[in-house]
């Protein structure tokens, strides 16, 4: 509609520099030290929620960060949108990786260079600009309704609660997520599915203190070298996971399927050439497409123990650690998986160390039916802004709340981002394309239009 294109470009400048200020504030959702950033994050949340236009804007207190809630209920018998995002980021570690502050936004080649920028600030506040563009111009087709929460960077371990808790509230006909990427502005695609996710962190402990590595050196096992075995025993040859059991329940595609996944345009050259890596790796018998959206994985986040410190200290150390996540397909469950490698992980370890295995949080995969009324508008959506139809994708990141929607509030989710892959996210230099961001604000009325034409 040509009076959203005009309400738009007035007022470009304002959207933007509202993001950049949103994108000054440190909401680290993992590090205490944020706490206080977090709630002044929220507090901005729902002030640009009430000056869009939104009614009974409140910041919701939960066990751990609040979760922003609004609405606008134009008429109770129309259709009901639930837009989910997060405002909490990721930690900005290694700050000496960054090229410029990580919560210091530049704009720089047409990206805006930030922590958050992409995941999730940029993408959530589309939909607040997008949803003001058709408040102020008096177009808003359905009903509207705000979450935007605190915790998704940590597991969302409260939101669970919060939906039990106001089932109500949030009662809606659909979750409309802009939190995931696409191909590109070129080539625009929409996610069909995610991958689940299990996230764990392993103890290794040997002696009971720090030892002299020359005077106990080959007589004591080393807790950083047994760890080390055991993570590599964690993939075979062929860079199968080893662990029993863990692909029992993997949902297979079909030749089909599995066709028309890798239709998908991608230069494997050009990746690599981006990544600044030799070659690709992964499970053998998959492409790259196939590895990063249909089939599990098991990575390690982070290792470390004994002397990590400048100079030398010859040590043998007394623990070992490691941060392991594995990314899960449909059919597996999180909670079993998370058993699974528990137990694997013990029953590996030799009789010189003791193992600890902490299970951190997890989430289960996701597919979005794409014969719906919602994913039938969000598709009509982007092929009405970008002039094109959009190709149907799996997400290989994983947004543990999605089928938790569907479990608690009986709700399907679509998945319409405007991101990329390159984006940067959870690493050093996160951007988000500026035009990507302009985008977003131009195409997501077009679904609430489309939404609530086709609900008819």
């Amino acid at each position: 509609m040509q009076v959203w294109k005009d309400y738009q470009a007035q007022h470009q400048e304002r959207f933007l520099e509202e993001l950049l200020e949103l994108l000054r504030i440190p909401s680290v959702s993992a590090d205490s030290r944020f706490n206080g950033d977090v709630q002044k994050c929220a507090e901005a949340v729902k002030h640009r929620l009430q000056e869009a236009g939104a009614d009974n804007v409140e910041v919701c207190p939960t066990a751990g960060h609040p979760i922003v809630y609004g609405e606008k209920i134009i008429d109770p018998s129309l259709p009901t949108v639930l837009v989910y995002g997060h405002y909490d980021v990721q930690p900005a570690d290694p700050l000496e990786l960054w090229h410029s502050g990580p919560f210091e936004p530049v704009i720089k080649d047409g990206n805006i260079y930030a922590r958050g920028s992409a995941d999730d600030k940029g993408q959530f506040y589309m939909h607040v600009k997008a949803f003001e563009t058709m408040h102020k111009t008096n177009t808003i087709p359905c009903n509207i309704k705000f979450m935007i929460e605190g915790e998704e960077e940590v597991g969302s371990a409260n939101l669970g609660i919060f939906l039990e808790q106001n089932k109500e509230k949030l009662k809606a006909d659909v979750v409309l997520i802009s939190d995931t990427s696409m191909i590109s502005l070129e080539t625009p695609s929409i996610d069909t599915g995610l991958r689940g996710l299990a996230y764990m962190e392993v103890e290794v402990t040997g002696p009971n203190r720090d030892l002299h590595s020359g005077v106990y050196g080959g007589a004591v096992a080393n807790p950083a070298t047994i760890l080390a075995k055991m993570i590599a025993s964690l993939h075979d040859e062929n860079n199968h996971i080893s662990i029993p059991g863990f692909y029992d329940k993997v949902q297979e595609l079909t030749a089909e399927e599995r066709a028309a996944l890798n239709a998908a345009p991608f230069d494997e050259e050009e990746y690599k050439k981006d990544l600044g890596i030799n070659d690709v790796w992964g499970e053998k018998g998959y492409s790259t497409i196939e590895r990063t959206g249909i089939r599990p994985t098991l990575e390690v986040n982070g290792i470390w123990g004994g002397y990590t410190g400048e100079g030398s200290k010859t040590v043998l150390p007394s623990k070992a650690f490691a941060k392991i996540s594995m990314r899960l397909v449909p059919n597996q469950d999180w909670h079993e998986i998370s058993d699974l490698f528990a137990k694997h992980f013990e029953a590996i370890a030799p009789k010189s160390v003791t193992v600890k295995v902490n299970k951190h949080h997890g989430g289960s995969p996701y597919v979005t039916p794409t014969d719906s009324v919602a994913y039938k508008a969000a598709h009509k959506a982007i092929s009405a802004t970008f002039g094109k139809d959009p190709i149907p994708v799996r997400g290989g990141g994983s947004i543990p709340i999605v089928a938790l929607f569907e479990k608690t509030l009986g709700l399907k989710t679509v998945l319409m981002g405007f991101g990329l892959d390159s984006d940067n996210l959870h690493s050093p230099n996160e951007k988000y394309g500026v035009a990507n961001y302009y985008k977003g604000i131009e195409t997501i009325p077009y679904f609430h239009q489309y939404f609530a034409e086709m609900s008819k």
